[in-house]
């Protein structure tokens, strides 16, 4: 598998330095962006996102727009991808041991893509995350950081539990997001997505589904979604629908007409 670094495209294999920070302490952001039809899917927006979570970490952006849009591409024409998953990785490069940063950083950034299918996936069934939960009071509930020590948590009580993904709630016992997903609830006609104050990610699809959905962003209760007539939860590859959550069927059991309808979201350049 080839990527492409700095500036380069190489193997994958043995491409990053053992002394970045990114991989001895997670200091790094990343996006993942749709690919379809050999072109990279609400592009802007991401690398905006992408450069917001630089900016809290101090990790300077020193590639233009063009100069990625080009990187993907080459990287996509080599692997022979059409449709699939971009992978924006920025760490912040080799510094002194410990763990302030260096004042002049040099950042890795590593672009990969992915062969899959964007926008069809199998309904999920869920639980509420136990093992840990999400600091909506850190800047970094904000940020894609490398560091999804929680997510991962989150993911494995999932998968003990015979689940496809876990429900986190924040410190206050709100709703939050998924492992990788933001959360909608529909209530009858009231769509409800929680706010970001209560540690939700400003997820590109949630803001798409935002802009084109009337949608109540406010705090909701774990046991609130047990009542919901539809769950789904989105992120830039996917719209999947909730159909049980802790043992309970939720609704009919079955994706609902907004999850359905909505299901092509991703595929679209909006």
């Amino acid at each position: 598998m080839k990527i492409w670094r700095n500036g380069c495209v190489i193997d994958a294999v043995g491409a990053i330095d053992a002394m970045d920070r990114g991989v001895l302490l997670g200091d790094g952001v990343f996006e993942t962006i749709a690919f379809v039809d050999r072109a990279p899917l609400r592009f802007d927006k991401h690398i905006e996102r992408l450069k917001r979570g630089a900016a809290v970490l101090g990790i300077p952006v020193t590639v233009n727009h063009a100069d990625i849009l080009e990187a993907i591409s080459l990287v996509a024409r080599g692997e022979d991808i059409a449709e699939g998953s971009v992978r924006l990785t920025l760490l912040r490069g080799n510094g002194p041991r410990g763990v302030l940063p260096p004042e002049k950083p040099v950042p890795t950034l590593i672009v990969s893509v992915l062969p899959g299918t964007v926008g069809i996936h199998e309904p999920v069934k869920a639980i509420t995350a136990t093992v840990t939960c999400r600091n909506e009071q850190s800047p970094l509930s904000s940020i894609k950081s490398t560091n999804y020590l929680d997510a991962i948590l989150a993911r494995r009580e999932a998968a003990q539990a015979g689940a496809d993904d876990a429900i986190l709630l924040n410190t206050k016992g709100y709703v939050s997001e998924a492992s990788a997903a933001n959360v909608f609830c529909r209530f009858g006609d009231e769509l409800v997505t929680p706010p970001l104050d209560d540690g939700a990610l400003p997820g590109v699809m949630r803001q798409c589904v935002l802009d084109r959905e009337p949608c109540v962003e406010r705090s909701l209760w774990a046991s609130e979604l047990l009542k919901a007539d539809e769950i789904f939860l989105t992120s830039s590859l996917s719209i999947r629908a909730v159909i049980q959550l802790d043992g309970a069927i939720i609704g009919p059991g079955v994706p609902g007409p907004l999850a359905t309808r909505l299901a092509e979201y991703p595929r679209c350049a909006h």
